[in-house]
């Protein structure tokens, strides 16, 4: 069950977005369509990309580019062409809204297209959200979000490293917000400098709404249509006016999710589902099965494929010296076949490794590094001299296991190489990057490479790595047969880049009130963002965060939420034992510690009050309250937990969330609870565990995933704190959900969960 309240702060006011300083001067351009229509695009500073864009995304003559986001057709259609990836989770619709707000059309008439993987619309506005710091070099309190150079010079940068990527819930409040909002204000701007030229009217006497152009003292009106290709012959809007919060219309509304029809009646094209049509011969589709050496560094010696070649459908058994395949003609057949290859592989210095030995490097890791090792991440203060002045101290150390993402749809890529071309089919978080690592496979030029896009059947961070288009362009060009690769589940898990495992420990010191004077925590896992550990937004004068470098002999990635799930676990969970060492409620306790952050403060006793905190419960059961900020937004969540059976079971989470302003209330909501189902898996269940260096794990049976009739009720609260500060969605509803059902166990048992996942302690 769900249910979703949206509020406001008493003190958000609604002001320009600090979107509103861009000045797109210098870099915007100019081209023009057959026919003498016009269009409008980004340029970097390069130069101009309109030449290479209008044949890709301008269909015909009927059409306009208004800008590199925005095109218009005769019909009076406004089509949002994006540069993020359709996997679930709503952004790209999001996007559309934004920019059909601040270009005052129907939402009826708004189409998304997905833009095109050749380069030309890498999102500067991504790029900084994970490389850089956004203010001008030398000027720290100045920021350059807006500024020509700048964002050219991140275009440049996030082409070099292929950064059209999806990811770091940065859609919104990265393209969204700064690119989204900026085009749709401009295109407006340079409709209606058009209308006023032909009417003879001043611009500021004309309204638009819902895609149509009007003044009242003429009684003239007109489809954008009408104007598309003379708008681009305006003065190019040097700093378009884009909305305040109190004069949108679909920005903050439900409107219905673009993608949602196609997912409802079959018609979408998952990667799984893409694919040429099909074809006589060597152009007829074919499938290959693969399994990769299991231990990292390992290679494929030998195989005895003996039994295989004679299975049903088998046309060929390859060895690729990382990996074997099996090609048939169903993926069935392959995978049964490739079931049977015996194989043999190279020998690794990891052989004999198991988890057990992981963990006991880095706690030597961390007995190295001591009391005032390893690398910085925070310190203010005198920590050594308010733990040695405390009243009481508390020390506890936190584990958390590698976890794999499990994505409903398993790595697959469809490819066909042929005549120095190759077409790759396969979903994908960073399309450039699989563009680049099919061109490798192929062997042909990245510009010979056409990404066709699909929608991703969930990604969590697992698609953001290339290895399975390189896979499969390899498997294509050895075969000359178009091939569609499909992982196997087992393969899946295996061959995971896995979040990484990690081991935390925790000093803090209480005076005689009860007040933290001191925090000194220590980590192993390096992992980004950085300030996933910090504790800056609690009211704690000497404070030290540190972590130590460690290695780990397996592939890690990006994890649902990277470093924040494992640090919301550590720190609240900590917390939590700060609270009870003092003998103060832990929602009174957080209280005191957020005097100084009102919007954690408001986001705090949001969750407490949809929690009714503080009433009577059934015995055995207990609450637990947890908040965490991640990618910008601030999350609190209580868990109510039964521990009347053999597992506890949570059955209630109640969520509140401030991400700046709720562009798309339902889709926000959306993601709290898909965060939240997410985090409460891995609590519960999920582990990854190393024997003789290959991972233990293989299907569902031994790496669960929450199942409907495990499923929590969940309700959602939006605050929405800061319009001009946009948070995340997708990510941030997770770190809070582990430490709060961690500490309604404790509420409830007494038993105090310092180790994930929960069902080890109560097998």
């Amino acid at each position: 069950m769900s249910d979703t309240e949206t509020t406001a702060a008493a003190a958000a006011k609604p002001e320009r977005s600090k979107a509103a300083k861009w000045t797109r001067r210098g870099f915007i351009g100019a081209g023009a369509l057959a026919g003498g229509a016009l269009l409008v695009g980004v340029a970097v500073r390069s130069g101009n990309p309109v030449g290479k864009l209008k044949p890709i995304v301008a269909g015909g003559d009927g059409e306009a580019l208004i800008n590199s986001w925005v095109k218009i057709d005769a019909d009076n259609i406004v089509t949002a062409i994006v540069p993020h990836c359709e996997m679930g989770q709503g952004a790209n619709s999001t996007l559309a809204q934004m920019l059909a707000d601040e270009m005052d059309v129907s939402w009826d008439n708004v189409r998304v297209m997905d833009a095109p993987a050749d380069g030309n619309y890498v999102s500067q506005h991504a790029v900084r959200t994970f490389v850089g710091p956004g203010t001008v070099p030398g000027k720290p309190n100045q920021v350059s979000f807006m500024e020509p150079t700048y964002d050219g010079l991140f275009t440049q940068i996030g082409k070099l490293g292929d950064a059209y990527i999806t990811g770091g819930s940065s859609s919104v409040r990265s393209t969204g917000q700064n690119g989204m909002r900026i085009a749709g204000a401009a295109a407006r701007e340079m409709l209606i400098g058009a209308a006023a030229a032909e009417w003879g009217v001043p611009a500021g006497e004309i309204t638009t709404q819902d895609g149509v152009l009007s003044h009242a003292g003429s009684g003239q009106s007109a489809p954008y249509a009408q104007f598309a290709a003379a708008a681009a012959e305006q003065t190019l809007p040097r700093a378009p006016r884009i909305k305040q919060a109190s004069e949108f219309k679909l920005m903050g509304t439900p409107a219905p999710r673009k993608d949602i029809p196609c997912k409802v009646d079959g018609t979408g094209i998952f990667g799984i589902d893409g694919g040429p049509a099909e074809g006589p011969g060597k152009d007829a589709l074919r499938y290959a099965a693969v399994k990769a050496a299991p231990v990292v560094g390992s290679t494929v010696e030998a195989i005895d494929a003996s039994a295989a070649k004679t299975m049903p459908g088998v046309l060929q058994i390859l060895n690729m010296g990382d990996f074997v395949a099996v090609v048939a003609d169903s993926y069935w057949q392959a995978q049964q076949a490739l079931r049977s290859v015996k194989t043999t592989y190279s020998k690794t210095e990891i052989d004999g490794l198991d988890t057990d030995q992981m963990f006991a490097q880095y706690a030597a890791a961390l007995n190295e590094a001591g009391a005032d090792g390893g690398n910085s991440k925070a310190g203010y203060g005198d920590v050594a001299g308010a733990l040695s002045g405390a009243a009481k101290t508390v020390a506890a150390e936190y584990k958390v296991p590698f976890l794999a993402h499990a994505t409903m749809e398993p790595m697959n890529c469809t490819a066909w190489v042929r005549d120095g071309k190759c077409d790759i089919w396969t979903g994908t978080q960073v399309p450039l990057m699989s563009r680049k690592g099919a061109a490798e496979g192929a062997g042909v030029g990245e510009d010979d490479v056409t990404m066709h896009t699909v929608m991703l059947g969930g990604g969590f961070g697992r698609r953001l790595t290339p290895e399975y288009a390189n896979q499969a362009a390899r498997i294509a060009k050895a075969t000359g047969y178009p091939i569609k690769m499909i992982w196997s589940r087992e393969e899946d898990t295996a061959q995971d880049f896995y979040r990484p495992a990690d081991i935390s420990r925790f000093s803090g010191g209480l005076d005689e009130q009860g007040r933290v004077v001191g925090w000194s925590n220590i980590h192993c896992s390096e992992d980004e963002p950085a300030e996933a550990p910090l504790v800056e937004f609690y009211d704690i004068a000497n404070v030290s965060v540190r972590g130590a470098e460690v290695e780990a002999p397996l592939r890690l990635g990006a994890w649902r939420s990277v470093g924040h799930s494992q640090h919301g676990f550590f720190v609240e969970s900590f917390v939590d034992e700060l609270a009870h060492a003092a003998g103060k409620d832990p929602l009174e306790f957080r209280r005191t510690l957020l005097a100084n952050s009102p919007r954690h403060l408001a986001v705090l006793e949001g969750a407490a009050k949809m929690a009714d905190w503080g009433s009577d419960l059934p015995e055995g059961h207990g609450r637990g309250i947890a908040i965490a900020r991640s990618f910008n937004s601030i999350v609190a969540e209580v868990a109510e937990v039964d521990m009347t059976g053999d597992m506890p079971r949570v059955t209630k989470m109640f969520c509140c969330v401030d991400a700046g302003y709720a562009m798309n209330p339902d889709g926000l909501s959306a993601q709290m609870e898909s965060g939240i189902i997410y985090g409460l898996s891995a609590a519960l269940y999920n582990e990854v565990t190393i024997k003789n260096g290959a991972v233990e794990q293989s299907n569902f049976h031994d790496y669960r995933m929450m199942r409907m009739d495990d499923a929590p009720e969940i309700a959602v609260q939006i605050i929405n704190g800061a319009p001009d500060n946009l948070g995340g969605a997708g990510e941030p509803g997770l770190p809070p959900a582990a430490p709060a059902v961690a500490n309604a166990i404790f509420a409830a048992s007494g038993t105090r969960i310092r180790e994930l996942p929960i069902a080890k302690h109560f097998a």
